[in-house]
């Protein structure tokens, strides 16, 4: 993301909001002043930009120029799990779901403020995260990239499907193939974001570590 509007819609997006209007809505802000500045037809200024930062929960100097990480790290040192990833009865689709109790786990070694964590449930994926494992990757929302292909990544479909899959090409450009630690391949899949597994967990690990909300 090499513009600004471009950082603003991807913040906006990351934090729920539908559409330009609703994040509008939301903070007080003007619907048109708004939708310019996230559709590229007005630039925004550095002041303007520290309040999309701070309704979007994103460094400003991120958000105006690219600047480091998306988010600054959490001054306790954890990350947010985002969801539980596991399997369809058939094992076919493996599949995240929001936690509205607001676990948390530490920053893995390497980790940014980018870094989130998705909890296993069940037996989808024994040899690579047994159920109770941690999986953490940088949500940084960024096409596939060449050095993905062949890897187990965690991916998000066109479908709205938050994935755990090994990427590999396609029939053609633009689309993968999301082969399944367990179960069928899915072929010719259209991918929003990838992201490398940066680290995995293993259960006994997880339950020491894990910091439950609520």
């Amino acid at each position: 993301m090499e513009k600004p509007f471009q950082r603003l819609r991807a913040a906006r997006l990351a934090q729920g909001f539908e559409t330009a209007a609703a994040a509008a809505d939301a903070f007080g802000w003007n619907r048109n002043t708004y939708a310019s500045n996230e559709n590229g037809n007005a630039s925004f200024s550095w002041r303007k930009c520290r309040d999309y930062a701070a309704a979007f929960e994103v460094r400003p100097e991120w958000l105006y120029d690219g600047s480091g990480p998306r988010r600054a790290p959490s001054a306790d040192g954890m990350v947010p799990v985002i969801g539980r990833v596991g399997a369809n009865p058939d094992g076919s689709v493996l599949f995240a779901t929001g936690q509205d109790a607001g676990d948390l786990a530490p920053i893995p070694p390497g980790g940014t403020g980018e870094a989130v964590a998705l909890q296993v449930a069940g037996h989808s994926m024994r040899g690579l995260a047994d159920d109770g494992a941690l999986i953490y990757f940088e949500d940084q929302r960024s096409p596939p990239t060449p050095d993905m292909l062949g890897q187990i990544v965690v991916v998000e479909t066109d479908t709205d499907e938050v994935l755990v899959k090994r990427l590999l090409r396609g029939t053609t450009s633009g689309r993968y193939d999301l082969e399944s630690v367990a179960g069928p391949t899915r072929q010719d899949a259209r991918i929003r974001w990838a992201a490398h597994i940066t680290a995995i967990v293993p259960p006994w690990q997880a339950r020491r570590i894990l910091v439950r909300g609520g």
